[in-house]
């Protein structure tokens, strides 16, 4: 079968659409705001709990945290980086999963832990004390691994990892 010019290029054009159509579908379903992914450690009297956390440190990324999302994995997670140390208030308008808020000190210590929060509530969550960062994790975390407060968090926002 021979093509012509103007059939090859209809048919290029066609395969760019589609790969452009898939690509754009790819973009827009990935979460929205935070996209790098670190490691995070955190040592319990049980062991060491590993996780993979997005980073939440511009603003925008610190205002949408995980809103919308529908699930989120064990063993995954975001840190909000709050430097300089100082109190932070957390809620959980727009947020669907259930989260434990773990609020850090700038040593890297668990200062306090606010466990299976309420999805969607505009309820304020206080670090109840200066925190350099928190740590969201699907409810129920901390109890699974016995995570409490004075923990060591190694990361590289503490000074670790």
């Amino acid at each position: 079968m021979k093509l012509d010019r103007t059939t090859v290029w209809s048919l290029a054009r066609g395969w760019l659409a589609a790969v452009l159509v898939v690509a754009g579908f790819a973009v827009a379903s990935a979460p929205a705001g935070a996209a790098s992914f670190q490691p995070l450690e955190i040592v319990t009297k049980n062991g060491v709990q590993v996780f993979s956390v997005e980073m939440a440190t511009t603003d925008e990324e610190k205002q949408t945290g995980l809103m919308y999302r529908k699930e989120l994995a064990d063993g995954k997670g975001m840190l909000f980086d709050f430097n300089p140390e100082q109190e932070v208030s957390m809620w959980m308008k727009n947020t669907y999963v259930s989260l434990d808020m773990i609020f850090i000190r700038a040593d890297g210590r668990i200062l306090r832990i606010a466990e299976n929060t309420e999805p969607l509530s505009t309820k304020i969550i206080s670090s109840k004390g200066p925190a350099r960062a928190v740590l969201e994790v699907v409810a129920g975390t901390a109890q699974k691994y016995g995570i409490r407060p004075g923990d060591r968090v190694g990361h590289a926002l503490f000074g670790s990892k």
